[in-house]
């Protein structure tokens, strides 16, 4: 596996051509960058590291990573939507969405600026 930034590596692409994260690249990732930890050991530091992610997001926990951004569980309510091309009302379910807002040291990094790791 080459460097998970480099967006020429030939990794997992979807329908789109567009390359895709898995989990056994970040799995490799994290064992690649700790030195004498174990394939299991990183893959068990993975799978908590989901686990608790997701658990969290259960909970409407806000989940903040430093220098990468912050996760929030909103509560959208009911409403009633409309199709717009028959116009014909429908019932939108209250339901919970997870949205992700990049810390400014990521959105940096995309943009090939500079990144100062004490902005966050």
């Amino acid at each position: 596996m080459g460097d998970i930034d480099d967006p020429t590596d030939e990794g997992s692409r979807g329908a789109n051509g567009v390359r895709t994260v898995t989990r056994v690249e970040l799995r490799r990732a994290i064992y690649d960058a700790c030195v004498g930890l174990s394939r299991s050991d990183a893959e068990r530091i993975l799978e908590a590291f989901v686990e608790e992610l997701g658990a969290a997001f259960e909970r409407s926990e806000t989940v903040t990573l430093r220098s990468f951004g912050s996760f929030k569980v909103r509560h959208k309510r009911a409403r009633v939507g409309r199709n717009p091309k028959t116009k014909i009302e429908a019932p939108i379910n209250a339901r919970r969405v997870l949205t992700f807002k990049p810390s400014a040291a990521l959105t940096a990094r995309v943009n090939g600026e500079t990144v100062d790791d004490d902005q966050d």
